[in-house]
């Protein structure tokens, strides 16, 4: 009688198994997120269509915030390849870096920010004529009765297209208009920015994902630290780089959308 008994496969000690169950899944993270992204964009597109939106000009600090993000991906593809070749010390280096410029990022987001809520713009509630709180974007009535420059740091348009204004009595007139005969300021004002919630949604799944983001990186880093992520185990820091560059994207994304476009 064979006493000898074959042991049972279990695939969760398996690394090659293991290590393809976590790229999927951060495959799979990324296959909604864009999804969602994709549902919010063409949502906000189709409905701006025929309404008056305001067009701002971004802050320095936004501009900082595209070289930062830019820069980090950098910094941790290099830490990636770095622990693939075995220089552990160069890796963390990269991943410290990384996360150095990652705070810098959110640091400038929130100066970009705060420096659009200062002459008006930015996300806001203000009440609608029912007397309900409604989600804002680019207050035009903040914007026009602040120190922002039409023309400069902001410009209303439509269909892509700037309409005039004239700031010594500030009112508005159509593109077509350029004698400035009637003005369509009550119009503009009730129709600026009607697909305002579609952009909160948008900026308020950026933060979320940069908060996780920042996050992530820190517990990667103590993860090499401690030498759970080593040269012979590097799937994690793969799964962290895929996602950050995929976070620097989506944020490339909404910066063209907001401010190019």
């Amino acid at each position: 009688m064979d006493n000898n008994t074959t042991q049972a496969y279990d695939p969760s000690t398996d690394k090659k198994v293991t290590d393809s169950s976590k790229l999927m899944l951060m495959y799979f993270i990324i296959f909604s997120v864009t999804m969602m992204f994709g549902g919010l964009i063409s949502a906000y597109l189709v409905s701006s269509i025929g309404q008056y939106w305001v067009h701002l000009t971004p802050p320095t600090a936004l501009w900082i915030s595209n070289a930062l993000i830019i820069t980090s991906s950098a910094t941790l593809f290099a830490s990636l390849k770095a622990m693939k070749e075995g220089n552990i010390n160069r890796s963390k280096i990269f991943l410290i870096a990384t996360l150095t410029l990652g705070i810098g990022f959110a640091l400038s987001q929130y100066s970009g920010w705060n420096s659009l809520a200062q002459i008006g713009s930015g996300w806001g509630t203000e009440t609608n004529d029912e007397g309900l709180a409604a989600y804002s974007w680019n207050r035009i009535n903040e914007l026009i009765e602040s120190e922002a420059v039409y023309g400069e740091d902001f410009d209303v348009r439509i269909n892509g297209t700037p309409i005039l204004f004239n700031s010594e009595i500030g009112e508005f007139y159509a593109p077509n208009d350029p004698l400035m005969v009637r003005a369509i300021t009550s119009d503009v004002i009730h129709r600026t920015n009607s697909s305002a919630s579609y952009i909160w949604a948008l900026i308020l799944i950026h933060l979320f994902h940069l908060a996780l983001g920042i996050t992530y990186i820190g517990v990667n880093l103590a993860r090499v630290v401690t030498g759970k992520i080593n040269p012979k185990d590097t799937v994690r820091l793969k799964v962290l780089s895929i996602f950050w560059h995929f976070l620097g994207g989506l944020w490339l994304v909404l910066f063209f959308l907001l401010f190019i476009k």
